[in-house]
């Protein structure tokens, strides 16, 4: 006596039923994978009733829903028989654990306002009283204080006094009487200011054309003749010929002068 096959034995796998229902829906794998977001390997994986890359039983469970609705065929059927395959459904998680676990966890800590704003007052009042006792008179920064009853800082800077530069030392008489007498010497000296000088040999050849400042001196040779113009002559000493002239000139005077071998002589 034969025993006939029950009706759920007739029945596809899950795999089988999902894969004619996308073919009777007319989607091919890579439809159904951009509509669903479960990858191509996993859909063809699945369709061979493998659910070993789906990542475990939660993850094959929703992968077989989203299959079965983007096909157009109920997902609770075929997820009943994946539970039943595979063990059952697991127990759902008791709530209170998770209450109780959120309920003891650490709220975020907030910044501490009042700590912030006494900090910013002391520091505050602390800057005004440091301008206070140390800015607030007008004497100089320099000016050593002295407590009452403590000793003087030796070490204080002392005024120093700037003497007054030497004048410089008028050419000796030996000195000038040593000038050639073959040639013309004439020696200039800005003992009294500065002053503008031109000096011209006997060719017209111009030896010398610029300011002399005050304490600067010039010394020009020439075997006939010296030409010069002074454009502030009251500022000037002349040693000509190893002597000193004698004639003094007003401040700011303009003065053309010439000199030759001998005796000097105001051209």
């Amino acid at each position: 006596m034969s025993i006939g096959n029950s009706p759920e034995d007739d029945r596809p796998s899950i795999g089988r039923a999902l894969q004619q229902a996308r073919i009777a829906a007319g989607l091919t794998v890579e439809e159904v994978s951009s509509s669903t977001r479960v990858r191509i390997p996993i859909v063809h994986a699945i369709e061979e009733d493998d659910f070993s890359r789906c990542g475990g039983d939660v993850y094959a469970r929703g992968h077989i829903r989203n299959i079965a609705r983007a096909v157009g065929i109920d997902p609770e059927p075929l997820v009943e028989r994946f539970d039943a395959d595979h063990g059952g459904r697991p127990a759902p998680t008791p709530a209170a654990p998770l209450f109780e676990a959120e309920r003891i966890r650490s709220e975020p800590r907030r910044p501490n306002w009042t700590a912030a704003m006494v900090a910013a007052i002391v520091a505050v009042i602390g800057f005004v009283g440091f301008t206070f006792f140390n800015g607030g008179d007008d004497k100089p920064s320099n000016t050593a204080q002295v407590a009452e009853g403590s000793k003087p800082d030796k070490t204080a800077a002392k005024p120093t006094t700037t003497k007054p530069a030497a004048p410089k030392p008028v050419p000796s008489e030996s000195a000038i009487a040593a000038a050639p007498r073959d040639k013309v010497t004439v020696k200039l000296d800005a003992s009294q200011g500065k002053s503008w000088i031109s000096v011209k040999d006997h060719n017209g050849r111009l030896l010398f054309d610029g300011l002399l400042l005050e304490g600067e001196s010039k010394t020009f040779q020439d075997k006939e003749r010296i030409d010069l113009v002074l454009g502030n002559a009251g500022a000037i000493e002349l040693f000509v010929n190893g002597k000193q002239l004698q004639d003094r000139f007003e401040p700011g005077q303009v003065e053309r002068l010439t000199y030759t071998k001998g005796d000097p002589e105001a051209g």
